[in-house]
């Protein structure tokens, strides 16, 4: 069970049909009586509750709460054989593979570009990646509730399943050619790589290039979340959205 104390991220899960509720209330403000509105049009049911208790069942609470089963479990749900299956003549479509995204805060900024710029699916390994469901939550500014997501045991086993459906698959990498430079129309998947150690070997090696983002800065490299947003971004550009 998971508490949603975010005021976006509470937004977007009532209005994603998802299931939640109930919406605990203790005194909330401006904001959060909008979402008590928001959800008693949503037939999500309110339970007044104590600040005492409010701030011992999700403590970063701003008066409001919405309880939500394992927001991983319900959002990761889709069969990635299935997600293939259903592309049929689809000619144009966007996948983003994290691979050990361990920082709860990236992996919700991760998520939030890939709203803004219309990915199709994003994949990660149901082990050892962030899954911290109230962070994530704040930090995609609620678009958890909206990006398409899968998980899987082994990421090197569905970059093969992607290659076989005809998606070229590009890994974020320093050492790469400038992303500019390569044509992301078409069936095509990024792999972002852990914060530290970047894409691991045998991932790597089913990347069909490796790509970067030219820089002219001092710092090695950007942050992975702020990689992502600028890497989406291109594969739109390139696409005339």
């Amino acid at each position: 069970m998971f508490y949603l104390t975010g005021f976006h991220a509470i937004e977007e899960r009532i209005k994603s049909n998802k299931d939640c509720g109930p919406l605990l209330m203790a005194k909330p403000g401006p904001r959060a009586r909008e979402l008590v509105t928001l959800a008693t049009a949503n037939k999500i049911r309110i339970d007044r509750v104590g600040t005492y208790d409010l701030d011992r069942l999700a403590p970063d609470n701003r008066g409001i709460a919405l309880q939500v089963e394992d927001i991983f479990v319900s959002t990761a749900e889709i069969n990635i054989k299935t997600f293939i299956e259903n592309l049929g003549s689809q000619k144009d479509a966007l996948v983003i593979i994290l691979d050990e995204i361990t920082d709860p805060h990236n992996y919700g900024a991760i998520l939030r570009s890939c709203d803004q710029f219309g990915a199709d699916l994003v994949i990660s390994a149901k082990r050892h990646s962030a899954k911290h469901a109230d962070i994530v939550s704040k930090t995609s500014a609620g678009a958890i509730s909206w990006v398409p997501q899968a998980e899987t045991p082994n990421l090197v086993r569905t970059a093969d399943d992607l290659k076989d459906a005809g998606f070229w698959i590009y890994g974020a990498d320093m050492e790469g050619e400038a992303i500019y430079k390569k044509d992301l129309r078409g069936r095509t998947a990024i792999v972002l790589g852990s914060e530290g150690t970047g894409i691991s070997r045998l991932l790597r090696e089913r990347c069909d290039a490796m790509v970067k983002i030219p820089s002219e800065g001092r710092i090695d490299s950007l942050n992975v979340s702020v990689a992502a947003g600028v890497l989406l971004y291109e594969v739109s550009r390139q696409r005339g959205n």
